[in-house]
């Protein structure tokens, strides 16, 4: 990654976040809040890992996908939500380029495979309701693996080279960061050349990583619906509903928030008004997903009991 832009007579080449920096007063505040939502999804998320690894009924195509989504809302808040509550009562919130570096790499690798994972999702619902007959034929266990390393290939590979076309930019002046991480708009906005061509190149990649796979999603719904329609039996139609809402609920809110602030005019941006977008999406709705599937879902809602009950007996019989 070429980092020869550098200025680095800036403060020994640190990116400075403001995070929240202009509301003082409410910082503590904030820690604690999202303290709190920061713990209840990397909860909810491990109590989906870990009972749909560990009861039989859920080891199908539907649920390894689940389970991998989950994982990867992990690592994704892991990656953004720790250094934010840091800063919340950090003195100091310098960031060195090598650091922000690989927090904006993770974060659109985690970001992007968790896009093509939610289509792989769609799709394995599409089998599932359209061809049912075959569905154990098709969605292979070899097949699940080879779509879970493909959709992680493509997110890592992209990420690469969004983050060295960034950060082969050239930074001077100031280099203070108008977000609570390293994310794309705003460490463009510090680059001082002519960035026109970086911008449309990125504006291409988000069209790659957010627009294809939310269109093949609602192609996929279209023919879902279609098959839904058809089924005669109102108890048929309202199972096949209801494997597919929590999907369609998540997608949904991923792609609307991720489309809100990366695929849209440049003369719209707002960087305080995506500050609080990029708030809603990497804090808010990965605390709501293990509910929105847990909720909708008979079968995780079953598993989640018989777990629960295996450990309270565990415990009884000590």
């Amino acid at each position: 990654m070429e980092l020869s832009g550098w200025n680095h007579s800036s403060t020994a080449g640190d990116f400075i976040v403001l995070g929240f920096s202009n509301l003082p007063e409410y910082e503590l505040y904030l820690f604690w809040i999202f303290l709190a939502m920061h713990v209840i999804t990397l909860l909810g998320h491990l109590a989906i890992v870990v009972v749909t690894l560990v009861d039989p009924t859920l080891h199908t195509p539907m649920y390894f996908f689940l389970r991998n989504l989950s994982c990867i809302e992990v690592c994704y808040t892991l990656v953004i939500v720790p250094k934010m509550l840091a800063n919340f009562l950090a003195k100091s919130r310098k960031v060195s380029l090598p650091e922000c570096a690989a927090q904006m790499y993770f974060f659109i690798a985690l970001g992007t495979t968790e896009c093509f994972l939610l289509a792989v999702m769609a799709y394995d619902r599409y089998v599932a309701i359209c061809n049912p007959l075959r569905y154990t034929l098709i969605m292979s266990r070899a097949l699940c693996f080879q779509l879970l390393a493909s959709v992680s290939a493509t997110g890592f590979i992209l990420s690469l080279g969004l983050t060295a076309l960034i950060f082969g930019q050239p930074f001077c002046g100031s280099h203070e960061i108008n977000h609570f991480f390293c994310d794309i708009p705003p460490v463009l906005f510090l680059a001082c050349s002519n960035t026109h061509t970086d911008e449309v190149l990125v504006f291409v990649a988000c069209l790659l990583a957010l627009l294809v796979p939310f269109l093949l999603i609602l192609t996929s719904y279209v023919f879902i619906a279609n098959s839904i329609l058809r089924i005669k039996c109102a108890h048929g139609r309202q199972k096949a509903v209801s494997t597919c809402v929590a999907h369609l609920i998540v997608a949904i809110l991923h792609y609307g928030c991720a489309i809100f602030i990366y695929i849209r005019p440049k003369a719209s941006y707002s960087l305080e008004q995506d500050k609080v977008v990029s708030l809603i999406y990497t804090n808010v709705t990965p605390m709501l997903y293990p509910m929105i599937y847990s909720l909708r879902n008979k079968e995780v809602k079953g598993a989640l009991r018989r777990v629960i009950e295996k450990k309270v007996s565990f415990h009884m019989d000590f």
